[in-house]
């Protein structure tokens, strides 16, 4: 059954929005009787089927209804923007399928992006979203320095991720079933000693992610794809 997202659905006259609705029936040739499914990316889940067409729209029958609670534990990510932007999209593609609550930018000492399109990161994560067909679509804020978003708080345990030697554990080794967690990735240059110094500061555990040198968005994905493993044994 195809998926679309609608944010803002009305229930009671139910419609697809133009752009949406041009795909429905240009591309994937969906008529009067089709029916498919529907979020609005906070947990809403509607089964429906067309009901009338015209040349910009479609008039949907909803079916049945669901609301999908938000999925415990939150499993967020923060991380320095790439400098390559193509690198920060796949990740976010990438993490938004295997169901991130939240991908944080955050802006460090050594960061080599300061700016990065949110808007264009959060189309990407509906993107994903319509794939694997989920009812919770990630929050991605608007970028933030590092220290500020250490002092505004963070969800769950911290974990930074970071290459200065030092006595550091495993992701694997510290999370525990079912706990939420925030996850720092740093940028193509590390975090500095001071930053790794902030985060300790404020109870993240400092975390290796194993021998291998990784990239931003590799390091990232990985210690995302232990966390959701770990959850599913």
């Amino acid at each position: 059954m195809h998926f679309f997202y609608i944010p803002d659905i009305d229930l009671d006259q139910p419609v697809l929005p133009e752009e949406e609705a041009k795909h429905a029936m240009k591309v994937l040739r969906m008529g009067i009787g089709s029916k498919l499914r529907i979020t609005n990316g906070k947990g809403l889940m509607l089964n429906a089927e067309i009901s009338e067409t015209t040349s910009k729209s479609c008039k949907l029958t909803i079916i049945d209804s669901e609301q999908v609670p938000k999925p415990s534990p939150e499993r967020w990510l923060a991380v320095a923007p790439t400098k390559n932007a193509d690198r920060l999209e796949w990740l976010v593609e990438k993490a938004t399928e295997l169901g991130v609550t939240g991908i944080v930018p955050i802006l460090c000492e050594r960061s080599e992006r300061k700016v990065q399109k949110t808007d264009r990161l959060e189309k990407i994560a509906i993107a994903a979203l319509k794939q694997s067909q989920q009812a919770w679509l990630p929050q991605i804020p608007e970028p933030i320095v590092f220290q500020k978003f250490l002092d505004q708080g963070f969800k769950g345990n911290g974990y930074i991720a970071h290459c200065i030697e030092g006595h550091k554990r495993k992701l694997a080794q510290l999370y525990s079933f079912g706990e939420s967690a925030t996850v720092f990735i740093g940028p193509e240059g590390d975090f500095t000693p001071e930053e790794v110094k902030a985060a300790l500061a404020k109870d993240c555990h400092p975390v290796s992610l194993g021998t291998n040198r990784l990239r931003t968005e590799t390091a990232a994905l990985f210690a995302l794809t232990v966390l959701v493993t770990i959850d599913q044994i």
